[in-house]
């Protein structure tokens, strides 16, 4: 089984491929380094990672590892030996720095690279991109053999920020799976793995993992599989409530627009994409703003809103500022009050 990686996540940052399903080219764009919040967030989770699993002068394998943000992290954090894959990676002239200490490898992870051996394998936001997660799952713990200290850790997308938060927006073609605790604790235990720890990160919107391979796999029989109550009853009321936020959203800018005021949206990811293509939105918003210099001058796929700098805001003076994701509030609202303007800022 051959798998691709390209930099992207909505909320992520990789992104998986089986060959004839999905193709990501090298051009395609979503970093999300550009938000000082979250390379705050990616700087701590690499120091923790460092300092619980002493990753000094050790080897580390990114599956999925896009530019090599956050593989660098992890270089220059503890002068570690890495190794990113991802076919999709472009070399940058400029690399300095810990990025000149890595070791890309533009292809596909499998068990042909197993002569690459890690202390640490770490994989984000991939495994919910990959049509059947239990055969890479598979793969890694093939990879690894007898190294049972190999330390393994993943993050994805938190179904319950999804179902209980009405994080909508995140339902994206891409993602073949949604994971919550106990199906993401199952499908390790299931490949091999025996899970030191899982915890909700970035304010409940990820889910991660970390885990250790054991000798034996567990039998499918002895894999917890009840579904919690609470996540049953998530499940159960999320097409009404689904619904009704889209009614609301549908109606509300209706009333913006015979109102006469402007509004743009900040975030031009997977949830802004999937708020403007759900409600059908043209001509009510006209912009949507992100601060990835890559993606000024593009459009969004579908409802080709033009896609803009901050910078542009201080001549278009917005009504209202529509934030896809609530974690960014406080620095979008230091970047509008340097940019003078005094516009209503609303989270979708």
């Amino acid at each position: 089984m051959k798998l691709g990686f390209c930099s992207k996540c909505g909320h992520t940052y990789n992104f998986a491929f089986v060959p004839g399903l999905m193709d990501y080219k090298h051009d395609y764009e979503n970093s999300l380094h550009f938000s000082p919040r979250f390379q705050e967030y990616a700087e701590q989770l690499a120091l923790k990672l460092i300092e619980r699993y002493r990753l000094i002068g050790k080897d580390i394998i990114e599956i999925g590892c896009g530019d090599g943000d956050f593989l660098e992290l992890l270089c220059r954090g503890g002068q570690n030996r890495c190794y990113g894959f991802d076919p999709s990676h472009v070399p940058d002239l400029d690399e300095t720095g810990a990025l000149k200490k890595i070791t890309f490898i533009r292809d596909y992870y499998s068990e042909v690279y197993s002569k690459y051996k890690a202390d640490l394998i770490c994989c984000r936001h991939v495994l919910e991109h990959i049509p059947h997660p239990r055969l890479f799952l598979d793969t890694i713990r093939n990879a690894i053999g007898a190294l049972s200290q190999t330390v393994v850790f993943f993050e994805v997308p938190n179904v319950m920020y999804t179902l209980k938060d009405m994080g909508i927006w995140d339902l994206i073609y891409e993602h073949c799976s949604y994971f919550s605790p106990p199906s993401l604790r199952a499908a390790f235990r299931l490949s091999g793995f025996e899970v030191l720890d899982e915890t909700e990160a970035f304010e409940g919107q990820f889910l991660a993992i970390e885990a250790r391979p054991v000798g034996e796999t567990c039998a499918a029989e002895r894999i917890e599989t009840v579904t919690p109550n609470e996540l049953k009853d998530y499940v159960s009321g999320f097409k009404e409530n689904f619904t009704n936020r889209v009614m609301r959203w549908t109606n509300e800018l209706r009333r913006m627009k015979k109102a006469g005021e402007t509004a743009v949206i900040w975030g031009a990811g997977s949830k802004g994409a999937t708020f403007l293509n759900t409600l059908k939105v043209t001509d009510q918003i006209e912009y949507v703003i992100d601060i990835n210099p890559r993606k000024e001058g593009m459009y969004v796929s579908g409802t080709g809103q033009k896609i803009v700098a901050p910078e542009f805001l201080k001549n278009y003076s917005p009504n209202v500022v529509l934030i896809m994701n609530p974690i960014y509030a406080d620095e979008i609202k230091q970047m509008l009050n340097d940019l003078n303007l005094s516009c209503e800022v609303r989270f979708v």
